[in-house]
């Protein structure tokens, strides 16, 4: 659409007019601060590649222990433990310590919350 001119010889008449948003095109959902502010969490916590491989082996099985992720993701215990704080802390996994070791689980309704933002409607 492209925009027009007024031909009246007045100020007001002579200014551009511009083309109105067609009736079809409508507003993009707003996320809350508080919901916004959990996704971003969420990203932080998933925005490195060794919590990725952590938890794409999550998914892939029930549960595992924390003594098998670090041969897997290639990194030190004390580096590995660390990674996991960050992904418990953003709520995308949890616990369970059996004895001495401890077990972890992915949260599956924090991913889907995080799919769902990424999800796209048209």
């Amino acid at each position: 659409m492209s925009p027009t001119t007024a031909t009246t010889s007045s100020p007001a008449a002579s200014r551009t007019v511009l083309p109105t948003v067609a009736a079809c095109c409508t507003t993009p959902s707003t996320v809350s601060d508080t919901a916004a502010n959990e996704l971003a969490t969420m990203f932080k916590a998933l925005a490195d590649p060794a919590r990725v491989k952590i938890i794409a082996m999550l998914l892939n099985a029930d549960e595992v222990c924390a003594c098998d992720f670090s041969a897997t993701i290639g990194k030190t215990a004390a580096t590995t433990s660390h990674h996991l704080k960050l992904l418990r802390d953003a709520g995308l996994v949890s616990t369970e310590k059996r004895g001495t070791w401890v077990w972890y689980h992915v949260v599956p309704e924090r991913l889907a919350a995080v799919r769902e933002a990424l999800a796209f409607s048209s």
